[in-house]
């Protein structure tokens, strides 16, 4: 949003819905933007057919060079540029917001020759370690798990699951209290023990407060 404040009229944003702080669509809601967008997302194609509307294109993840310079093509190729966006941006924002996201509620850890099936609710963490994700239960059970953190946040509930830092997501319910560390930062405790502290920066306490507190 600061950014935006400061740069209104960029030739072309590319832009991901799903950020580290919440949807993109919320920038939309705060800051007016009149340039083309092109989204980059996860979420499966056909639901993005409801998206589609002129001037505005999308990539799906994992994005390949052929469909980013469809892209840029459509942009290049627009011998007209609606000066105002807000229309349209406006209605897809009506319609995500129609569209009831899913959430995992279970995941399956291959274990020998069988999946254990593993509850949301029985999550306390995941930790990544030597390009390796670690999930840790409630009951201090750890799970492997062939996943990136990125992959799994977007499947994860966002009202109960933070990404702290680079190395941790924590679930609302694991967290037994919250110390002040260093440099204003925060030191996120656990009812589980975990191998390393989880410390959230500076910037990101406010954010990480309103998430705990709402």
């Amino acid at each position: 949003m600061e950014w935006f404040s400061l740069h209104p009229n960029p030739d072309l944003v590319f832009m991901d819905i799903h950020l580290a702080d919440g949807s993109a669509f919320s920038i939309f809601e705060k800051v007016q933007i009149t340039s083309p967008v092109i989204f980059t997302t996860a979420y499966d194609e056909y639901a993005l057919k409801a998206f589609e509307v002129n001037s505005i294109d999308y990539l799906l993840k994992p994005i390949n060079s052929k469909n980013l310079e469809r892209a840029i093509a459509k942009f290049l190729n627009q011998k007209t540029v609606k000066n105002d966006n807000s229309d349209l941006i406006a209605h897809m924002i009506a319609t995500f917001k129609q569209t009831k996201e899913i959430y995992k509620s279970h995941f399956l850890i291959p274990h020998k020759d069988k999946y254990i099936p593993l509850a949301i609710d029985r999550l306390a963490c995941f930790y990544t370690e030597n390009k390796m994700v670690t999930i840790i239960t409630v009951e201090s059970e750890t799970y492997k798990i062939d996943s990136s953190l990125e992959e799994i946040l977007l499947q994860l509930d966002p009202s109960r699951f933070f990404r702290a830092n680079r190395q941790y997501i924590v679930a609302h319910k694991a967290i037994k209290d919250i110390s002040v560390w260093f440099g204003s930062k925060l030191s996120i405790n656990l009812k589980v023990t975990v191998p390393e502290k989880i410390i959230v920066s500076k910037a990101r306490v406010s954010e990480f407060k309103l998430w705990y507190t709402n």
